[in-house]
């Protein structure tokens, strides 16, 4: 067995350079690899190309690496919870790329999977299709356009999972098990931070969600802030 823990997050990252495309996992703030988003604050790298569903908040996740401009580029689905992010845009001084949510998911996926390229409906006719290829296809006898899209290539996955072991081998709770599987396989080389690391073979192989095979470093982050975005209440009849 391959042991793959490293001691904390500045060790995990201490490879990630400036010009480095990170594929970072989360869903709204759940699910956020913290501790590598602030061991990178830490190191100072910059022109950062951060691939994320989102881009977090002003003060939380990815928000964080906004506000000492360490990001060059963003390419996301979601980010309007973060008006440094906006302000940023509006400005020029951070790329973004916008993409539908289920062709980033698939982006991954196809990385994940080897496959450089694929086809889908999602974007055709608007804005996210201009100046990409496109092809007719007909499926279950419905004629369409389809916009074809590649695979991402990355530098570094930082990802965050409940539980994981010293081989690498992840298991994701509840929402947490978002983009982050997709984005443990993509990566070139995959960092993750766990709440707990075991002894290897401690894990169940019915509950592994990622297994260490896409794994390269491993830690037990530490000081989780489990924030609710939007909390929304009803008043009691």
């Amino acid at each position: 067995m391959i042991n793959k823990v490293v001691k904390n997050a500045e060790e995990a990252i201490k490879d990630i350079h400036d010009g480095a495309v990170l594929l970072v996992g989360g869903f709204g703030l759940c699910g956020i690899p913290e501790n590598l988003i602030a061991a990178l604050v830490k190191k100072g790298v910059k022109n950062l190309t951060c691939i994320s569903n989102n881009a977090g908040v002003d003060d939380f996740g990815l928000g964080l690496l906004l506000q000492t401009r360490q990001i060059k580029k963003m390419i996301s689905s979601y980010v309007g919870e973060n008006d440094e992010f906006e302000r940023q845009m509006l400005s020029g001084e951070l790329e973004v790329e916008l993409i539908p949510q289920g062709t980033l998911a698939t982006r991954c996926l196809m990385a994940g999977y080897g496959i450089p390229a694929f086809y889908t409906p999602a974007g055709f006719g608007t804005e996210v299709g201009e100046g990409k290829e496109s092809r007719k296809f007909t499926f279950n006898g419905i004629e369409k356009d389809y916009l074809m899209e590649y695979a991402f290539e990355s530098d570094f996955a930082l990802v965050k999972a409940w539980k994981g072991d010293e081989a690498g081998n992840l298991i994701f709770r509840s929402t947490a098990r978002n983009f982050n599987p997709l984005m443990a396989m993509a990566g070139k080389i995959t960092i993750a931070e766990v709440e707990e690391l075991v002894p290897a073979g401690t894990l169940h192989p019915d509950q592994i969600h990622t297994p260490g095979i896409y794994v390269h470093r491993i830690f037990q982050g530490e000081k989780y802030e489990k924030r609710i975005e939007q909390r929304t209440v009803r008043k009691r009849n």
